[in-house]
C-alpha cells in the first residue's frame, strides 16, 4: 500500500520505518526542511536502538522516502497517518492540538485537490477523546462525505524498545466507525500476520481513551511500587522481593514494578496531565490519576533530599556526580526526566554538579547549561563527594566498585535505580544507599 506519515518525530519515524519494513511504500513528511534534508542523507535525528539501521535499509530498498511536500504525499497515498506532537499547554495542562488540526486542514486541502479517491486519515498522535470528531469536521469543510474516513490508531511504543513493540505488538487498536475504514486498516497491518485477537477493533472514541487509560494504569503501577519502597525502608523489608511476589500474580504482572526516582518521558507526564484536565472538564474526575501525578512530583523532590542526606545534609560547595540524565536507558529523551527536577533541587542546595549520560548530553546541555558535562562515567566520578545513579544504563552496571571508590573523594553512592548489589558495594567500602532495600 501507499502510505503517508505526517510528522517525522519519534512516533512518525518509528511508524514509517516499521511499515516500510513490512513492504509498504511510505512517504514521511515534515515541515522542518533541515530535518528532511538530514533524513535524506541517512542522518536520523532521534536516538532509538535499531531505527537508523531500519531506515537506511528501507531507503536502499526504495520503500521509504522523506519530503516536505504534504499535498503530494497525501494525493499519492491510500492511508495518511497524523503523527505530530501534542504537547501540554502551559496555561492549563491540556493537550495542544494545534499541530493535529493544522495537519488535518492541510490533508483535507490535498484530498480535495486530488483525484477524489477514498482516503483513510489515521490519528497516530495521542489525543483526547473527541479529537477524531474535530478532525472529521475539519476535513468535512473541504472534502465530501464518503471520500474519507477518520480512524484512531494509538501507539503503544516504549522508548528504547519501540522497534520490538511495533513489530511484535501485544495488540493493535483500531478505532473506526466505518466498515470500509476497518477493512483498509486490516490491509495495512496484514503483512504483520498478527495472531488472532491482536488486532482489536472498537469505536473511534473508545480507541482514543484506551491510549490514555493504558498510560494511566502504567504510571499507577510505577507510583504504587515507589510508595511501597518507602514503606519497605521504614520496616526493614525489601521492595524487590515484594515486587517479585506480587508480579508473579498473573492478574498483576511484573512489568513497571521497578522502583526509581519517578516516571518521565515524552508521554507519561503530558498524557496524565491532559487526561486529568479533560476528565475534570467532562465531569468525571479521575482521583487515582490525580494522586499518581502528585506522588510522582513529590518523588523527584524526595530523591534530591535523599542525595543530600547521604552527603551529611549539607551540599553547599560539594561535588555531586550524576550518572545518567535521560528519563530511562536506551534513549536520549530528556522530556519530563526526573533528572531535571533533581538537578534543580540540588543546585538550590548549593551543589556543584558533574554529569554523564551515554546518549542525552546534547539535549541535557540545552536544558541544564550550568552543569559540568563529562565524557565518561570515570571523569564524572573523579573527585566527587557523593555520586547518584539516575538512569539504569548497562555501562553503569559494569563499573568496578573498587575503582569507583578510588576515584571518588568520598565513598558515598546513592543508587536510585538499584543497579548494584548492596553487599558488594559495602564490601568495597561505600556508604551505599538504594531504594526500598534494607
Amino acid at each position: 500500500m501507499n502510505l503517508a506519515i505526517i510528522g517525522c518525530g519519534y512516533v512518525g519515524l518509528v511508524t514509517g520505518a516499521c511499515l516500510a519494513e513490512h513492504g509498504h511504500q511510505v512517504i514521511c513528511v515534515d515541515q522542518d526542511e533541515p530535518r528532511i534534508a538530514a533524513l535524506r542523507k541517512g542522518v536520523v535525528p532521534i536516538f532509538e536502538p535499531g531505527l537508523s539501521e531500519m531506515i537506511l535499509r528501507n531507503v536502499a530498498g526504495g520503500r521509504i522516502s522523506f519530503s516536505t511536500d504534504l499535498a503530494g504525499a497525501v494525493q499519492a497515498s491510500q492511508v495518511v497517518f497524523i503523527a505530530v506532537g501534542t504537547p501540554s499547554r502551559p496555561s492549563d495542562g491540556l493537550a495542544d492540538l494545534s499541530y493535529v488540526y493544522a495537519a488535518a486542514d492541510a490533508i483535507g486541502a490535498a484530498i480535495a485537490a486530488g483525484t477524489g479517491a477514498f482516503t483513510v486519515v489515521v490519528n497516530k498522535s495521542t489525543v483526547p477523546i473527541g479529537t477524531g470528531d474535530e478532525v472529521e469536521a475539519i476535513l468535512s469543510k473541504r472534502v465530501e462525505q464518503g471520500h474519507f474516513a477518520i480512524v484512531s490508531n494509538p501507539e503503544f511504543l516504549r522508548e528504547g524498545d519501540a522497534i520490538a513493540d511495533f513489530m511484535h505488538p501485544d495488540r493493535v487498536v483500531i478505532g473506526a466507525d466505518e466498515d470500509q475504514a476497518r477493512a483498509v486498516m486490516a490491509e495495512v497491518y496484514a503483512p504483520m500476520q498478527l495472531a488472532e485477537g491482536r488486532l482489536v477493533y472498537m469505536r473511534r472514541r473508545s480507541a482514543e481513551i484506551t491510549k490514555y487509560a493504558a498510560n494511566a494504569f502504567l504510571v499507577t503501577k510505577i507510583s504504587f511500587i515507589n510508595e511501597f519502597a518507602d514503606l519497605c525502608e521504614k520496616t526493614g523489608a525489601n521492595v524487590e522481593d515484594v515486587a517479585r511476589g506480587i508480579g508473579l500474580d498473573s492478574r498483576i504482572g511484573p512489568k513497571f514494578l521497578n522502583v526509581g526516582p519517578g516516571y518521565g518521558g515524552s508521554c507519561f507526564p503530558k498524557d496524565t496531565s491532559a487526561l486529568v484536565r479533560s476528565s475534570q472538564a467532562a465531569g468525571a474526575p479521575l482521583r487515582i490519576v490525580e494522586a499518581v501525578i502528585d506522588i510522582n512530583e513529590r518523588r523527584k523532590q524526595n530523591m534530591a533530599l535523599r542525595i543530600a542526606q547521604a552527603a551529611g545534609g549539607d551540599l553547599k560547595g560539594k561535588n555531586v556526580a550524576l550518572l545518567g540524565l535521560a528519563f530511562k536507558a536506551n534513549t536520549d529523551d530528556m522530556r519530563g526526566a526526573p533528572a531535571l527536577s533533581i538537578v534543580e533541587a540540588l543546585l538550590a542546595m548549593g551543589a556543584q554538579i558533574k554529569a554523564y549520560d551515554p546518549a542525552s548530553m546534547e539535549q541535557a546541555r540545552a536544558l541544564m547549561p550550568t552543569l559540568i558535562y563529562c565524557d565518561s562515567a570515570w571523569s564524572c566520578l573523579a573527585g566527587a563527594d557523593v555520586a547518584a545513579v539516575l538512569t539504569e544504563w548497562s555501562e553503569f552496571r559494569a563499573l568496578d566498585p573498587k575503582r569507583i571508590r578510588q576515584v571518588m573523594a568520598h565513598p558515598i553512592l546513592v543508587d536510585l535505580r538499584n543497579i548494584y548489589d548492596p553487599a558488594v558495594m559495602r564490601a568495597a567500602g561505600f556508604n551505599y544507599s538504594s531504594v526500598g532495600r534494607p
